[in-house]
């Protein structure tokens, strides 16, 4: 069977993340959205993504198509029922569709034709960007019981304090000396070639994933996840870093989400409270304004490529678009677009040209490349997110 992850009626709620990735590849928990469906589906699959993400996110479409909505995520009794589907049977959660069997074009489905299956069982579904973090203790516990399965942990060193180490899992070539380990509240998950610092202080739910490097005296309250090749210092709690991205200093990250090659300098802090506990507003790109989360704690949502200098502050709940370039002193304002260069007392354009040329040689610095396909898609950002930019 052909599987194919569709990116679903959620995808602008989860901007600027997806102005880069399609819903699929949004990391949450260990694993992207993908990763998740693939080893639970035990095969690859494509994507049905916007179009100008579409050539390096492409769909392959077969005779046999079961299409899947990426903004939910996968478990036992969700994949039995969609292995089981036959031609022109779709499965509901109330209004959405989670997946659907068919062997006509997608430009051609036509859900009344079809015999509809509700999925009465629970599972997550990530329909906003404070989802991703929000939800990150549940989806923490869902794949570490997935990937740990079945398998035996690398031995804790007699150096590192672990407490219930039964809820730790440690992979291959990791290096963890002199620091501590807390899996109370929930699983620690120390991936493969991963480095914890000495004097590190880490509590659960917790994922750190291939060769990402927590800094010395870190303090990290979970649930977080910091992913592949990332490296992360100073306090953090609850908090989503996709990959490849530094937080390597002091400095608090609460409740907030970052997205690949991303940068926050020495002593950069995210509020994650407003000082009178009010609930919390993030920017909305449909709406172009601020929206209800019903959160009293939200912090920082930062899309590709944004990097921050030294001390710089974050309000709370502020969205910072893609290629965004901040610093000075004072709080930036809570909506920073794309593509902005600045801080608290005003921002200008920053052009592609000297984006990619600092975009060039921070993936360089991880052996990555900056591709045609990469310049095209930030290109495109660049020119939708051009109304939101004020000079």
């Amino acid at each position: 069977m052909n599987y194919i992850l569709f990116d679903g009626p959620s995808r602008n709620n989860l901007l600027p993340l997806t102005y880069t990735r399609p819903v699929a590849d949004i990391r949450i928990g260990i694993l992207t959205i993908r990763q998740k469906w693939e080893t639970y589906l035990d095969t690859t699959t494509t994507t049905v993504t916007e179009d100008y993400l579409s050539d390096k996110f492409p769909m392959v479409e077969m005779d046999d198509n079961i299409m899947i909505n990426a903004s939910y995520l996968p478990n036992l009794e969700l994949v039995e029922m969609i292995r089981n589907l036959e031609e022109n049977q779709a499965i509901f959660k109330g209004e959405d569709v989670i997946a659907f069997y068919s062997k006509e074009s997608q430009e051609d489905i036509d859900f009344n034709t079809f015999q509809a299956i509700e999925f009465e069982d629970g599972c997550l579904k990530i329909e906003n960007t404070w989802d991703i973090f929000s939800k990150n203790g549940e989806a923490i516990q869902e794949d570490f019981d997935l990937i740990t399965k079945d398998k035996k942990s690398q031995p804790i060193p007699e150096t590192t304090v672990a407490f219930h180490s039964d809820n730790i899992f440690i992979e291959e070539g990791a290096k963890l000396p002199l620091c501590s380990l807390n899996a109370e509240k929930g699983p620690i998950y120390i991936g493969k070639n991963t480095e914890i610092m000495e004097g590190s202080m880490i509590r659960g739910p917790f994922a750190l994933c291939e060769n990402a490097i927590v800094k010395m005296a870190a303090k990290i309250y979970g649930p977080t996840t910091i992913g592949p090749y990332c490296k992360v210092g100073g306090e953090v709690d609850n908090s989503v870093i996709f990959g490849y991205s530094s937080k390597g200093h002091d400095g608090f990250l609460g409740n907030s989400v970052l997205g690949e090659w991303c940068n926050l300098g020495a002593d950069t802090n995210t509020s994650n409270l407003k000082n009178n506990y009010a609930e919390v507003r993030l920017w909305n790109y449909d709406t172009e304004g601020f929206a209800k989360t019903g959160l009293q704690f939200c912090g920082l949502i930062m899309g590709d490529h944004s990097k921050a200098g030294i001390n710089t502050m974050f309000n709370t709940g502020t969205v910072v678009g893609v290629s965004a370039n901040i610093y000075s002193s004072g709080f930036p304002r809570n909506f920073v677009p794309s593509f902005c260069w600045g801080g608290s007392g005003g921002f200008t354009t920053y052009l592609t040209k000297k984006a990619f040329e600092v975009a060039k040689v921070v993936m360089a610095r991880r052996d990555e490349e900056l591709t045609e396909q990469d310049k095209q898609i930030l290109e495109h950002v660049f020119e939708e997110t051009k109304k939101f930019r004020r000079e």
